[in-house]
């Protein structure tokens, strides 16, 4: 019987376990992925950000130092008494010019050289007496320190300076002509004769650059997005801006940071795009991708080593049961240690020894059933004939025929000889020949030489061993149903067939007709052929359905009686042989 187990695809559990285990490693190599990546992209903006806030407090800082140093250069000219009267002196061109090289150059040459930046001093006198000095390079870059001197004429006309002079205005930093052009800050101041402190004599102009004011906050990237800008809280004019090249400043995940500068309502502005913060994001996302990926291979490495040595065990087990099924009852399974596994191979091994024991008392119960059977069949076989015999004898006797009686005693008695075989079922096919031969010699002493038989056998099938009396019903059956005429002959042949052994009686009887052949294979008891359905049953019970006897006649030109036998007879041993010698012994997997 197939087994479903044997046809279907076997898949260790521990392999099984491994789908649930794998999936609770990727989800939680997956979760402290993200919470890694989450919490150092947060780290990492949080740096950022923090570096970025310092930059900007130290840019405050500086620019408040450089705008106090400014105005320090501005008061120091406005409080230099030395200043003040060579700005007011008057005189012929060459005392001027003497007064101006020794008493004005000096005064402002000298606070640009201890301001550490470049800036650009600018001297507008109301003495008409001073010359000016510089006018045609004073709309320059600021890149390195300079000072000018100019007549205010030259700011008559701007529009700020008349705004400045109807409003009193006075020490103040503001963007002026092409300042925010430039990217510069202007501190203008006026200055004032100290006999009355009203009398206007002068302007000094301070320009500074934005890029030496803020320092280097301005050397940050523009290709990352920052954006830069100085804005007037009072005014909201943009004095200074820098934006970037690739970014819009100002969105909704943009950081925007910011610093008043101290005392003077402008206020640094910085716009750091999200990209900018999380500059390292990609890299660390790969760098964790990478972590979670190694280690969700090292755990199913490690998972798939401890299911494969788990799994041996259980595997053992299988094939023990595969085993089994394939009627190994005699193996048993040995496994060391105190686990389960253990507990299952002692039960295991209990429930096959109480396993082979009952088969071997079912197959010994079956073949002791199968035995007395086929000696049931026999016994019918046996007695038939000896009546035909008998009866036969004593017809010859009342007729007074004592040298037949005498013969066909003798051959009654050799033919028992042979079918008793002291008590074995099989016998070697040459005997089972001999045997036929006994009852045909007991024929002839009846028939005298009115029929004739032919006996072929190929040597190499003589000592197959087969059942007894199985060709003797079928020459019995050609004497009491096929002969019709005055003669009659048979011919018995025994050759092998592949594996198989072919046994046929043919004779050139009166043959039968298709149904009633037919009965004969049914065991029709009409058919007057009980021997013949006889000897099918006795050898599809001692061999199986595969073998048997079919039966081949032509009504009015004899018939053909083919018997098919297993070659080998140790496949189906005799009751109390070694076929199942094997089960007794144990043998450790």
């Amino acid at each position: 019987m197939r087994r479903w187990f044997s046809v279907r695809r076997y898949l260790p559990v521990t392999y099984k376990m491994m789908i649930p285990y794998l999936l609770l490693v990727f989800v939680t190599d997956a979760i402290i992925g993200y919470v890694s990546y989450t919490m150092l992209v947060s780290s990492r903006t949080e740096v950022t950000e923090t570096g970025i806030r310092a930059a900007i407090e130290q840019t405050r800082n500086n620019a408040e130092y450089r705008m106090a140093e400014i105005r320090r250069i501005s008061d120091q000219l406005f409080g230099s008494l030395s200043f003040q009267r060579a700005l007011q002196k008057r005189g012929d061109r060459l005392s001027m010019y003497y007064t101006i090289i020794d008493e004005i150059f000096p005064q402002l040459q000298t606070p640009l050289e201890l301001y550490g930046s470049p800036i650009r001093l600018t001297l507008y006198t109301l003495n008409p007496d001073i010359g000016q000095a510089g006018f045609a390079f004073s709309d320059d870059t600021i890149t390195s320190s300079q000072y000018f001197v100019q007549s205010v004429d030259t700011l008559e006309d701007s529009a700020w300076f008349q705004s400045l002079k109807s409003t009193g205005g006075d020490n103040r930093w503001m963007q002026v002509d092409n300042d925010r052009k430039k990217g510069n800050l202007t501190h203008f101041r006026r200055l004032v004769s100290f006999a009355d402190y009203q009398t206007v004599i002068g302007y000094i102009r301070i320009a500074v650059n934005f890029d030496s004011l803020l320092g280097n906050l301005t050397q940050y990237p523009k290709d990352r997005g920052m954006g830069l800008s100085v804005v007037d809280s009072r005014t909201g004019a943009v004095l200074f801006e820098r934006t970037s090249d690739v970014h819009t400043a100002g969105g909704s995940d943009d950081l925007t940071l910011s610093e008043e500068i101290e005392n003077t309502g402008f206020v640094i502005k910085v716009v750091v795009p999200k990209s900018y913060l999380n500059q390292d994001a990609n890299r660390l996302r790969g760098l964790i991708g990478l972590i979670c990926v190694a280690s969700f291979a090292v755990m199913g490495l490690i998972g798939w080593t401890v299911a494969m040595l788990s799994g041996r065990r259980m595997n053992r087990i299988v094939l023990l049961i595969r085993s089994f099924q394939e009627g190994h009852l005699d193996r048993r399974l040995k496994l060391r240690g105190n686990d389960e596994f253990v507990l299952i191979a002692h039960s295991f091994n209990t429930m096959a020894a109480s396993m082979q024991e009952l088969v071997r008392d079912v197959y010994d119960q079956g073949v002791q059933k199968k035995q007395a059977e086929l000696e049931a069949l026999q016994a019918q076989i046996n007695p038939h004939f000896l009546y035909n015999t008998l009866s036969t004898i004593s017809s010859l006797s009342n007729l007074g025929k004592t040298q037949e009686v005498t013969g066909m005693v003798k051959g009654l008695s050799q033919f028992y000889r042979l079918t008793l075989n002291e008590g074995r079922l099989l016998i070697p096919l040459e005997k089972e020949l001999e045997q036929v031969q006994a009852y045909l010699a007991i024929q002839k002493v009846k028939y005298a030489d009115a029929f004739q038989a032919y006996v072929e056998m190929e040597p190499e099938v003589r000592e197959v061993r087969i059942i007894k009396l199985l060709l003797q019903p079928f020459v019995e059956n050609v004497f009491k149903h096929a002969w019709f005429g005055d003669t009659i002959a048979i011919r018995i042949t025994a050759r092998r067939e592949g594996d198989r052994l072919e046994l046929k009686v043919i004779d050139n009887g009166i043959g039968m007709k298709p149904e009633a052949v037919e009965n004969i294979l049914r065991g029709d008891a009409q058919s007057n052929a009980y021997g013949l359905k006889n000897v099918e049953e006795r050898i599809k019970l001692r061999y199986g359905a595969e073998y048997g006897v079919t039966i081949a006649s032509v009504f009015g030109g004899g018939t053909a009686v083919r018997l098919l036998l297993p070659l080998r007879a140790d496949a189906f041993p005799e009751p109390g042989g070694s076929a199942l010698s094997g089960i007794g012994s144990k043998r450790e997997d």
